[in-house]
């Protein structure tokens, strides 16, 4: 096999043969650094799918960090190996006079730059195919984040918390909320008993003066009798993002939600609906009645989804 070119500075061409000074590899003995390259591609592979199986299964960030590093140092310690002392070592120059190339030139120029990089593929084609497999393992491992960290879909998920009828509002520890823990002005984070700290089913409780004359605060028709004595019961989770709602602001009887500051009124004929930022809906309202011994229970649960708004779900 040889390749035709154009020699230098007189535009004739030239037959060059692959036994030629520039087609010869740097390592003095080519079959063994092949076999060397052909290793560290193997060792890579191997530190692939070590990776993948490591992440599979949730193993510690050592194993993770371990197997990653192997795979990758013996992919690049390969690559530059091969190119450094399995590549043909040049020169390969060309003339620079001016002239007007033909159409046969043209074909012979860009058969002279094909021939090169084709020459050392087809001389090492166990190791690019090594290599290749190297490469389709670690694309098939960037691929489990989106099966393994992202976990299952959330469907129905966020469509029903635990809150049920005849809930106890308890405390983070766990301690039930009394008629008597909470002054008019005042604020406290509440879940369901038996789920005590649950992201779904944290409540937000506030406690306003209700109007004169009455007992209760009736903050939309239909919900006469959901806050006895002032209590309003609302989701925790902003219907923009799902972040906590933190703040209750006494004075403007709002709550506030500190990561994109969406600000819903609560009150009388107020329940809950956003007045600024992006939160799209009100804040769901949980029914409540005052047990024979004080204890604030739930009437029912939310009679609707709690957490963000999404394309499917405005209301």
């Amino acid at each position: 096999m040889s390749v035709t070119g154009d020699k230098q500075g007189e535009g004739t061409p030239v037959t060059i043969r692959l036994d030629a000074d520039q087609y010869k590899v740097a390592a003095a003995k080519p079959q063994q650094m092949e076999w060397t390259v052909a290793v560290t591609f193997l060792l890579g592979l191997a530190g692939f799918m070590g990776f993948g199986a490591a992440y599979w299964v949730n193993a510690s960030n050592f194993w993770l960090g371990v197997s990653l590093g192997v795979g990758f140092l013996g992919l690049g310690v390969g690559m530059v190996a091969w190119g450094k002392y399995l590549m043909p070592r040049g020169p390969f120059s060309e003339s620079r006079h001016s002239m007007v190339p033909t159409q046969a030139e043209k074909d012979r120029i860009i058969g002279d730059f094909s021939s090169r990089g084709k020459v050392v593929i087809e001389r090492r084609t166990f190791l690019t195919k090594i290599l290749g497999a190297a490469g389709a393992v670690f694309g098939v491992v960037a691929l489990f984040p989106l099966v393994r960290s992202l976990g299952p879909l959330p469907k129905s998920f966020s469509q029903a918390t635990t809150w049920h009828k005849d809930s106890f509002l308890v405390k983070i520890d766990g301690s039930k909320v009394h008629v008597d823990d909470v002054e008019f002005g005042g604020m406290l984070t509440v879940f369901p008993d038996g789920d005590a700290g649950g992201a779904l089913s944290q409540t937000m409780l506030v406690r306003q003066q209700p109007p004169a004359g009455e007992t209760n605060i009736v903050t939309a028709p239909g919900r006469e009798t959901w806050s006895p004595l002032g209590y309003m019961a609302f989701s925790k989770v902003c219907t923009h993002a799902g972040c906590p709602i933190g703040l209750y602001q006494q004075q403007t009887h709002q709550l506030l939600c500190p990561c994109h500051q969406s600000l819903f009124d609560v009150g009388p004929g107020k329940d809950a609906v956003p007045v600024f930022g992006p939160a799209p809906r009100p804040l769901p309202q949980l029914p409540l009645y005052i047990d024979a011994d004080g204890f604030l229970r739930a009437q029912a649960p939310y009679d609707q989804p709690v957490g963000p708004s999404f394309w499917w779900r405005r209301d």
